[in-house]
């Protein structure tokens, strides 16, 4: 089984992608920065999901090679301190929409010709902050971006689904990571858990799901 992760030199991306390659998955992971992660066990390729020419080079390297789960995390959180009267400036909102959700469907599309020979899944990591019944206020374009890759989950369900590709959408919980913060609920090992399983768990007659780490389904 082949599994590809997205942003997996951190976070949960890199918890996820130590936990598949320990249950003995051939795992493959990218990396945006110049430095390549030296973490063992894991085939490691370049990729910046917002750039078409580093997407091209990416699916290019892996033609013919079929995955058998694709894990869409790479994802930004731009707009911390931000405030409603005179922040959120155009370049976060272009920088945010171009990792969070071009940068998803670009690597879907870039790698849908080695899903669809493994009749794989997509699993894309969104966030409850998606949800339009969940509404406190504040982090306009995160909340935006998300709510977007969740759209864009569910309609790549519909699309896929004769393919015999299931396509979930996940909550990964609040996680204690640098775009989480200390005060969060979980570590990265507790979210990576749950989230395999629910990867696990995926298929046919549940694509298009949205649920959360723990296995809880989300409301839309």
């Amino acid at each position: 089984m082949t599994i590809v992760i997205t942003g997996a030199n951190r976070g949960v991306g890199l918890a996820l992608a130590e936990l598949a390659a320990s249950n003995g998955q051939e795992v493959i992971g990218t990396y945006r920065g110049s430095q390549r992660p030296s973490v063992s066990g894991i085939e490691w390729h370049r990729l910046d999901v917002a750039d078409p020419q580093s997407q091209q080079a990416f699916a290019k390297s892996l033609a013919g090679r079929a995955i058998s789960l694709l894990v869409c995390n790479a994802g930004v959180y731009l707009e911390k301190g931000q405030s409603l009267e005179s922040g959120y400036a155009k370049p976060l909102w272009d920088d945010t929409f171009d990792v969070n959700v071009t940068g998803v469907f670009m690597t879907i599309q870039g790698l849908l010709p080695n899903i669809r020979q493994a009749k794989g899944k997509i699993a894309i990591i969104s966030s409850q902050m998606a949800s339009d019944t969940l509404a406190p206020g504040g982090s306009y374009i995160y909340r935006a971006s998300k709510a977007a890759a969740l759209n864009l989950g569910r309609n790549l369900a519909t699309d896929l689904k004769q393919d015999g590709v299931a396509v979930g959408i996940y909550h990964p919980g609040w996680v204690i990571t640098d775009m989480g913060g200390s005060g969060a609920d979980i570590t990265v090992s507790q979210s990576a858990t749950g989230l395999m399983k629910r990867f696990d768990a995926l298929q046919l007659a549940t694509t298009g799901c949205f649920e959360t780490w723990d296995g809880t389904p989300h409301a839309f």
